[in-house]
């Protein structure tokens, strides 16, 4: 969340933020009241508390004066009223403020989806391949009936050569980040409401919520490893000696993916389970901006080294999520659409998510301050296979393995 006292002071700038984001039904002065209204009754108790512990000291020592008692009663009543105003205000100020987005960085291009602006590319734009679930399912690599059989719609079996290649993506990818200083973590699959919120998955609307949750248990399955990496350093204060962390967490992503329609959702591009591996970096302010390029040109090694054309574009305004104040993604190039798809993102969410979880640092001079949170794919494996079919496949219905990733496939060139 937003620090309330930079909102107290910006409101006119926050307020055209959280529009330019697509968050239209964010009232910025509703906030402002509610919080005055929560200041004054903050200090309605205070007052009220110390009346009530100078009477109870005038009533010690002996039998107390009978205005005494009805003055305590008194307090009391008026104590327990303002208490529980103050409660219910608190209450709905929080859940004001957990509405309010980052605030975008100045280079963020402004409009929706369409107003993204290319900053690189490379290879080249091949055309004419064949569908990867039409490739797949012509190899028995992939079988979404039995999937469907088992769990539903969008659940999917990988097979044989397919699940080998998803595992030598895997390899190669986990090998590249932790060459590059990252520590490798297997992530608990659900967490608790607090830290799903608070790593700021909150949807423009309700119907967009993508979480599957536990009935009866404060957990939901994660969506990404980016929300119990957050969580990791929840209500700690780490030492600036220490900063950067840098993580890579490998898990299973679930997601219902609720407000998809009118995307492209054929085969693994859209499904409710795929396996990731997430980059995730704790810095100091004056260090993410830094950090956010040195975790993309990451992504780009990656998928230059395996051979995918791709562009790289800044993420307009109105396409961001609530925690990110800025993003890029990596697009391939799909010779199948003659068009870039989406294959992996990296925010800056400065000190958004550290807010909603406490997560600081502690300067060299003792100060202490909120750290600021970084993620980036390395691979979401689902659609780094659609990538790889469409343009590794040959005429005799046999894939090439790209070279650098033979070392994780036994040396083998073709499947």
């Amino acid at each position: 969340m937003l620090d309330i006292r930079y909102i107290r002071n910006n409101p006119e700038e926050v307020q055209k933020n959280a529009e330019a984001k697509g968050y239209k039904n964010i009232s910025i002065s509703e906030l402002l009241s509610v919080d005055e209204d929560r200041r004054v009754l903050g200090q309605q108790v205070d007052e009220l508390r110390e009346r009530r512990n100078v009477n109870s000291a005038k009533m010690k020592g002996g039998k107390p004066e009978q205005s005494l008692i009805d003055e305590g009663k008194q307090i009391k009543i008026e104590l327990a009223d303002r208490e529980e105003l103050l409660r219910e205000t608190d209450e709905k100020f929080t859940d004001l403020l957990s509405q309010i987005p980052n605030i975008i960085q100045s280079d963020v291009p402004l409009g929706g989806e369409e107003d993204s602006v290319e900053i690189k590319k490379f290879g080249d734009q091949p055309t004419g391949a064949k569908d990867h679930v039409d490739f797949a399912v012509a190899r028995d690599w992939i079988d979404f009936e039995r999937g469907a059989k088992v769990a539903g719609a969008k659940f999917y079996y990988l097979k044989g050569d397919l699940a080998l290649l998803e595992n030598a993506l895997t390899q190669f990818a986990m090998h590249k980040v932790i060459e590059k200083g990252f520590n490798y973590m297997t992530v608990p699959h659900a967490v608790n409401q607090r830290t799903m919120t608070g790593t700021g998955f909150a949807p423009r609307s309700s119907d967009q919520s993508d979480e599957y949750s536990i009935d009866g248990e404060d957990l939901s399955l994660i969506a990404t490893a980016e929300i119990p990496l957050t969580g990791y350093h929840a209500d700690e204060i780490i030492d600036e000696a220490k900063l950067p962390l840098l993580y890579a967490g490998y898990s299973p992503c679930y997601r219902r993916e609720a407000g998809a329609s009118g995307k492209h959702t054929r085969g693994l591009f859209r499904v409710h389970q795929f396996n990731k591996l997430e980059m995730y970096a704790y810095t100091l302010p004056e260090q993410s901006n830094e950090m956010h390029q040195k975790i993309l040109a990451i992504e780009e090694e990656i998928w230059q080294a395996i051979g995918i054309p791709y562009h790289v574009i800044n993420i307009a305004a109105g396409d961001l999520g609530a925690p990110a104040a800025k993003k890029y993604d990596i697009e391939y190039w799909s010779p199948v659409d003659e068009k870039y798809r989406e294959l992996t993102s990296c925010s800056n969410c400065t000190d958004f998510q550290t807010r909603n979880l406490n997560i600081r640092v502690r300067r060299s001079d003792g100060s202490v301050e909120m750290v600021h949170s970084l993620n980036g794919t390395a691979v979401s494996l689902a659609r780094a296979l659609i990538a790889v079919i469409e343009h590794y496949q040959n005429d005799d219905g046999t894939l090439t393995v790209p070279e650098v990733l033979r070392p994780y496939m036994g040396g083998r060139e073709r499947v």
